[in-house]
């Protein structure tokens, strides 16, 4: 992998039930979140940063608003699963709000595709080769593992992920993709380096150990 530099981290953010799902069941194009997996993220559609992300105005500025704007600002290219870009990119539609680089992880060999707003979906066929062309893209820059979980489990596994910060909602889902399924037998650590309560949702900050 890529030789690491302070100013550029590889992290993931996701939020996380409860009972550990990120996704309700039958997650696909037509329930991207899964069956009432939209209550995961309910905390968020209402914040100021995450409205002004997806081209709307007003919004609440608070606590929560504030932490998803961090994240937000802190990254400059973005990988994720084919699977994730399969069920999103219809929903998504011409103007996705990444706007910036992303990174596909897929065996498929495609062009890459332009979207507005600065999005360019690039497909590449490994781990070594998303993460060398995203830190690249990024201009130091942190490069966000939007998921889905089983790349930021892959990502773990490969001992490549720095941070990951998960915002756990006060729900349980029940059934669906849980984000810790598959990490294999290895002892994995990490370090909590912050959290953040609010009414809404708990923001935990980890760093996986080295």
């Amino acid at each position: 992998m890529t030789d690491r530099r302070e100013s550029s981290k590889l992290i993931a953010d996701i939020t996380m039930s409860l009972d550990g799902f990120i996704t309700g069941p039958n997650a696909g194009v037509e329930h991207p979140l899964g069956e009432g997996g939209d209550r995961l993220h309910a905390w968020v559609y209402d914040l100021a940063t995450f409205r002004e992300k997806h081209g709307q105005s007003g919004g609440e500025s608070n606590t929560d608003s504030e932490v998803l704007g961090e994240a937000f600002e802190s990254v400059g290219a973005t990988i994720m699963g084919k699977r994730m870009f399969d069920v999103g990119v219809e929903p998504w539609g011409d103007d996705p709000p990444f706007h910036m680089p992303v990174y596909v992880l897929t065996h498929e060999t495609r062009e890459p595709l332009p979207r507005e707003g600065g999005t360019t979906f690039n497909f590449v066929g490994d781990l070594e080769t998303s993460e060398d062309q995203a830190r690249s893209a990024a201009g130091g820059k942190n490069v966000s593992v939007a998921g889905g979980a089983n790349v930021i489990q892959q990502f773990i596994k490969a001992g490549s992920l720095d941070e990951i910060q998960i915002h756990i909602a006060p729900v349980l889902i029940g059934d669906g993709i849980r984000l810790f399924e598959d990490t294999g037998a290895e002892h994995i650590e990490f370090k909590t380096t912050r959290v953040i309560d609010s009414p809404e949702v708990t923001h935990i900050r980890l760093q996986l150990a080295k």
